[in-house]
């Protein structure tokens, strides 16, 4: 949902949505995370931070926000199975990649039903 400012967009969606719905908000910054928070996100997910930025903004929202506000963190973008060990950190709850999905072959699947013709065996006049 696109509505100009985090905070505005966080509002439309709890205003309606049930209580059991994680607000899950995709940030590329310290900046914009704290306004996730402070709007009340359920998840901030710092999307294409890496290394020491990702860990330095991690650490400095569990510092920042201790005892304000319950939130967990994201990571996500550039997420795989030889950098997994990296992004796999205290301060970090959950890591997220579409690598699995992206890097597979995709395969046309279909199912045609054909109706045998009239006068064949198991043929029937009521379908």
């Amino acid at each position: 949902m696109s509505t100009g400012s985090i905070k505005q967009a966080i509002e439309t969606v709890r205003e309606v949505s049930g209580f059991t719905l994680l607000i899950d908000v995709e940030v590329r910054s310290e900046v914009e995370a704290d306004e996730a928070i402070d709007a009340g996100a359920d998840i901030v997910m710092l999307d294409n931070l890496e290394g020491e930025e990702l860990y330095a903004v991690a650490r400095s929202l569990r510092q920042k926000w201790a005892g304000k506000r319950k939130f967990l963190i994201e990571t996500s973008g550039g997420i795989e199975e030889n950098n997994l060990k990296e992004r796999a950190v205290n301060d970090i709850d959950i890591l997220s990649t579409s690598a699995v999905h992206q890097s597979v072959q995709h395969i046309d699947f279909s199912l045609k039903i054909q109706l045998p013709k009239e006068g064949e065996s198991g043929a029937s006049s009521a379908v």
